[in-house]
């Protein structure tokens, strides 16, 4: 049956139904999520483990290495990354993109808990899901003129941080500088020495009475009561009268041997907003919400907030969900444009207003139906989504054109509007459900992709397959009713123009010129192949999000004053560049964008955030400031300078991994160097860690034996001496709402000197003895940080690409003879964007490959015909050279929008093909000879295919000149490909598809008479 004549014959079902799909559309569009790129984090499982004072080397060997083992038989694992600094081993396992991440968790956990002989003093490792959004979404600069810096702390840590984390969305709220509330106990070294007291002793002698326990149970009066043993003081005051017993068994006050202050711990950060200091207040939001409605309701949160505290200002220092709601706003102007250029084009072509309602009504209702699935599918309103939408905006008045302008042809030979209703959609049938078909075989493939590539493909895929698939709707059931009943009977067909008259003259030229017209498809053909080595590649674009960062690394041993006095020299020099508006700083933290964005603490290390103006405001690159921040900063003595937030298609990082820690050092070292001679890049840094320096204590074994001292004696009397205990093990100072650490420890002077410590006393057989006498105190040094990748130390070179191509640079630094030549047991490891575009590529293919099969297997079962299918594949070559050919001349990379674009090309073109196919092949069933069946075909099928061609090449235009709002870096690409690749697909499908058609009829009526079948004229 005939669905668009049931639809014709009874139109108030398809009426309803479009009516109940547009509401329940609307609903779901008011319900989606809006985020900049959909969330790409692979599934990852964080391992966090501490040791207080462990060097890097000794947590390797003791802690990283075992757990790495225990880890490295996981299935579909993708990398295990380890950082290792002072005291903290973090590992992250990242698992392909299919891996359950409840199933992983499960897995990390098991392995590290079946790991042995891990350090006993040590803490057992944490382990997290990361379920958090590695950038912050918003931060805040908190100061108050009546509030001191550690009231304001704790007002951040308590009240703020309460507030915030209240809000649906928040996953995390980090506070950047301020101070902690710490009780000290600065012990005199003459005292205690002379008392024959060490510091461990005061140190678990107050944490042994500083507490309450419960236990034991009494009966009391007939009743059963549970017994507490109060054993702790609740003022700093009542510490100090803490009595402690001396070896002679007399006693002596904790306020006698030392000072009891209520103090702070060491600080380990600094905020700076503008070159004031203030607290910042980072917000993270969790995988799966939306960017700018977690921002609104953070906002909204801290608005209210604040009104309930006016003696606090909280200002906002610097946010992400600017540029993204720019990019969101961009693309919905993208999509209204494309449409009203569509539509516009509709008109001018068949100058009928009933006609341009007609097309124009598919969009809405092609569009608006696709958010319910979008939804349902648990995407968002990305720029991947809403870029699908407006890619297919051509394509979803593509079908409504087709079947308006055949009704309105056969209107013009007389018919009656309901005649040419039925007749027409049934005539065009056909070929409107094998286009619709052939681009959903295209899209749907892209599912099967895997990696973060795939991630992206799939919401793009599913998006357009099902708005094509919407548009489809329309056209069978909606459009040739309302023609039916809307249209009027039109004017006598007129004569062709003179453009058509051309036309057709050259199409009878090619079809009488078969070989000749082949040639030249050759020459064209041969000529696109041969562009393909001039292409430029990356995974991702660089982007301009008016906003950038720079990252400052001074020596290891170097201190957080030092640090936040370079850190406020540089902003203040950022500041007064050109197109630069605000500055702030974080001191004592490190953070790399991207999609494998991380943060790190380091008091050497300080990330300064720069806002600059607007993308719409200014007429320079953000890469240009970038180079100009760059330039201003190169007089910073003693620094490393990294510019550039590390996000997309902006660096180039080249890790080396070896278990031979000389040759890693040797061939990082050498390609570091070579690096720099590239031309046109940023600076080129190194994670290769530089010696830190430390104090090593080397016990006499022979003389710390016959005084009965042992290593670990010698370890506990220092740590506590010159640190205190362990966070975990110190006593706690209740008060009504948190405890206080109290940490014991000598006062700094016993610091500052090696006879200093030399001279600190450690128990041993017989009594206390000097740690001098036992060992040997010196200056040494030891890594300072070690990075790790798949049990293997490795060094990540950093190269700024400062507007490059990803790929274009990394191909010059693979002949770098320090990267053709790499030691033995030296090997390259693929992460980051490298890996990412790796996989785009190979998925790519594999995805094409699959989509060309898949259209011909649609059009072999819709055309009941193996060969002229083929016919209509031939198309895809002609589209390569218009499409590539712009890349180039626009050094556009071909990165991951402009695969998409080529994509969208493959469905396209062949949809023209079809068209053409079709009708011939329908003409020859009706009787005509093959030639005028052909040039019947291209006489009836041109202007369509040239009306469906210009109403898509316009809905592109907006993004390839940059004419919507926000950074068009992914958008553009995109419209270049398919504006291209449709120009010269369809020039050259009108004049080749008709000649390669007779090739294969011959072909095919060889193959008949060879096997002695009748030749069919209908084939």
């Amino acid at each position: 049956m005939n669905i668009s004549a049931w639809s014709i014959r009874n139109p108030v079902p398809a009426l309803l139904l479009f009516i109940l799909l547009t509401v329940m559309g609307l609903l779901s569009f008011g319900k989606l999520a809006v985020q900049n790129f959909p969330d790409m984090d692979l599934p990852t499982i964080k391992i966090s483990a501490s040791l207080e004072g462990a060097a890097p080397e000794q947590l390797e060997t003791e802690v990283a290495r075992k757990i790495e083992d225990n880890l490295a038989s996981l299935s579909l694992l993708d990398h295990i990354t380890t950082t290792i600094t002072d005291g903290s081993v973090s590992i992250s396992v990242s698992f392909q993109l299919e891996k359950d991440s409840e199933e992983a968790l499960n897995e990390v956990r098991n392995a590290v808990d079946s790991t042995t002989d891990l350090p006993s003093e040590m803490d057992s490792p944490s382990i997290t899901k990361v379920t958090v959004q590695s950038s912050p979404l918003l931060t805040f600069a908190v100061r108050s003129q009546r509030l001191n810096e550690t009231e304001l702390s704790w007002f951040v840590d308590n009240d703020m941080k309460k507030a915030l984390l209240a809000v649906s969305g928040v996953g995390d709220v980090s506070r950047i500088g301020g101070i902690d509330r710490e009780v000290h106990v600065d012990l005199n070294p003459s005292v205690m020495a002379s008392m024959g007291v060490t510091a461990e002793t005061v140190s678990s002698t107050l944490k042994s009475v500083q507490g309450d326990t419960s236990g034991g149970r009494g009966e009391v009066g007939d009743r059963r009561q549970n017994i507490r043993t109060l054993g702790a003081v609740d003022s700093v005051e009542a510490l100090k009268d803490i009595a402690i017993p001396l070896s002679d068994g007399q006693l002596v006050r904790i306020g006698d041997v030392g000072t009891v202050t209520d103090s702070f711990s060491e600080r380990s950060s600094f905020g700076h907003l503008d070159g004031e200091q203030v607290i910042g207040v980072q917000v993270k939001r969790t995988s799966g919400f939306s960017d700018t409605g977690v921002a609104s309701d953070i906002r909204t949160a801290m608005t209210s907030f604040a009104a309930q505290h006016p003696d606090v200002e909280i200002t906002e220092a610097y946010t992400t969900v600017e540029p993204i709601i720019e990019n969101y706003d961009g693309s919905m102007e993208m999509l209204y444009e494309g449409a009203l250029l569509a539509v516009v084009v509709v008109w001018l072509f068949l100058r009928d207003w009933r006609a341009t309602i007609l097309s124009a009504i598919a969009l809405p209702l092609s569009v608006i139906p696709t958010f319910i699935v979008i939804h349902y599918a648990d995407f968002s309103l990305n720029t991947i989504t809403l870029l699908a939408l407006s890619l297919v905006v051509g394509i979803l008045v593509d079908d409504a054109i087709v079947e308006v302008e055949n009704i309105a042809r056969h209107l013009r030979m007389g018919k009656s509007p309901m005649d040419a209703a039925l007749e027409a959609a049934d005539e065009i049938g056909l070929a409107v459900i094998a286009t619709t078909f052939t681009l959903v075989a295209v899209f749907l493939p892209t599912a099967f992709m895997s990696g973060i590539p795939g991630l992206i493909f799939r919401q793009f895929g599913v998006t357009a397959a099902v708005a094509v698939l919407a548009s489809l709707l329309v056209a069978r059931l909606l459009t040739p009713m309302m023609a039916a009943y809307v249209m009027k009977a039109g004017v006598e067909e007129k004569e062709d123009g003179r453009i058509m008259r051309t036309y057709m003259r050259v199409v009878k030229f090619c079809l009488g010129h078969r070989l000749l017209t082949m040639l030249g498809v050759a020459i064209f053909v041969g000529l696109s192949l041969s562009a393909i080595p001039f292409l430029k590649s990356g995974f991702m674009p660089a982007s301009d999000d008016s906003q950038t960062q720079v990252t400052l690394t001074l020596p290891p041993g170097s201190t957080l004053d030092q640090t936040n006095a370079i850190t406020q020299q540089s902003a203040k020099i950022i500041a007064g560049v050109p197109n630069v508006t605000h500055v702030f700083s974080a001191v004592g933290t490190a953070s790399s964008g991207g999609v494998d964005s991380t943060t790190t603490t380091d008091v050497t290390t300080a990330t300064i955030v720069v806002d600059l103006t607007n993308i719409n405001d200014r007429d320079v690159k953000q890469t240009e400031i970038e180079n100009d921040i760059r330039k201003a900063l190169s007089g910073v003595a003693g620094t490393r300078v990294e510019v550039g937030s590390g996000g997309n298609g902006t660096e180039l990082e080249i890790t080396l991994a070896s278990d031979d820690n000389d040759a890693l050092d040797k061939a990082s070292s050498s390609l570091e160097e070579q690096l720099r001679t590239l031309k046109g890049i940023g600076a080129v840094t190194s994670s290769a860690s530089l010696q830190a320096p430390e104090i090593q204590i080397v016990p006499d074994l022979t003389r710390a034996a016959a005084l009965g001292v042992t290593s670990d004696a010698i370890a506990l009397a220092v740590r506590v001496a010159t640190y205190g205990d362990y966070s975990s093990s110190m006593a706690k100072l209740d008060l009504p709402q948190r405890q206080l650490s109290i940490r014991v420890r000598f006062n700094s002077d016993s610091r500052t000197s090696l006879d200093s410590i030399a001279n600190l006393q450690v128990a041993g057989a017989n009594g206390n003895v000097n740690l001098g006498a036992v060992a040997d105190i010196r200056i040494g040094g030891s890594p300072s940080e070690i990075d790790r990748i798949d049990r293997s130390r490795n060094v990540t070179l950093t190269v700024e690409l400062n507007g490059r191509i990803l790929n274009d640079v990394y191909s010059e630094a693979k002949n770098l003879p320090a990267l053709k030549n790499l030691p033995e047991g030296v090997h390259l490891v693929e992460q980051g964007e490298l890996q990412r575009s790796s996989e785009l590529f190979q998925s790519f293919g594999t995805a094409m490959a699959i989509g060309v099969f898949c259209i011909y297997a649609v059009l072999v079962i819709l055309f009941h015909d193996f060969l002229q299918p083929l016919t209509i594949l031939m198309a895809l070559p002609l589209s390569l050279g218009g499409a590539l050919l712009p890349l180039i001349i626009t050094d556009t990379s071909f990165s991951m929008p402009a695969v998409i674009g080529l994509l969208m090309l493959m469905g396209v073109v062949t949809k023209n093909s079809i068209l053409l196919v079709e009708y011939a092949i329908m003409s020859r069933r009706n009787g005509m000879s093959r030639f005028d069946a052909l040039v019947d075909a291209c006489h009836k099928r041109a202007r369509p295919i040239i009306m469906t061609t210009i109403a898509m090449g316009c809905g592109m235009l907006p993004a390839a000149l940059s004419l919507s709002g926000g950074d068009s870096s992914f958008r553009q690409p995109m419209a270049i490909v398919v504006i291209g690749g449709l120009i010269t697909s369809t020039f050259l499908s009108l004049l080749v598809i008709p000649v390669i058609f007779t090739f294969i009829d011959d072909f095919l009526q060889k193959l008949r008479r060879l096997f002695g079948f009748t030749p069919n004229p209908a084939a």
